[in-house]
């Protein structure tokens, strides 16, 4: 008896246009983040990145650290790559105050998100962030948020 190839689970959720969940932190979670110049230049790289076949979801930058989530196309360049580039043009800023050196932690965490439930979870995590922190009393007060594109999951 002969049976039909199926396909593996991880296949299809790396190859079908997933949404992440990332974490960037900044090297020993120096407080450098929280401004309106980065603001602005994370909002104008997450607006160009659809040149890049990537859509910016939610997100939150906090002092140090910087929640996101963005759904991949199997046009989109990998998303060490992506970061790097994120990274990179967030760094020029940094340069300015900090000056030259490392600003960023080697690795980035990174998430798949798998189901709808899952997603509404990260995303209210992320958004309660701030509250967590003692920065503000009020999620919507903390002014170094946004959204760039309204992911939907399984919509993409």
């Amino acid at each position: 008896m002969k049976f039909k190839p199926r396909l593996r689970r991880l296949d299809w959720l790396y190859t079908h246009c997933p949404i992440y969940y990332l974490t960037l932190c900044t090297q020993d979670r120096k407080c450098s983040l929280a401004n309106a110049a980065i603001h602005q230049e994370f909002t104008k790289f997450s607006e160009r990145a659809t040149d890049h076949h990537v859509l910016v979801g939610y997100f939150m930058i906090m002092p140090d650290h910087i929640h996101l989530f963005a759904a991949f196309s199997p046009e989109s360049p990998d998303l060490w790559k992506w970061v790097k580039a994120l990274r990179g043009d967030l760094s020029k800023l940094l340069r300015e105050d900090e000056g030259e050196g490392t600003h960023w932690e080697k690795d980035f965490f990174d998430h798949v998100l798998r189901s709808e439930e899952s997603y509404w979870e990260k995303m209210e995590y992320v958004r309660q962030n701030p509250v967590r922190a003692g920065l503000v009393k009020r999620s919507e007060d903390w002014p170094y948020q946004g959204e760039i594109h309204r992911l939907v999951f399984g919509k993409l």
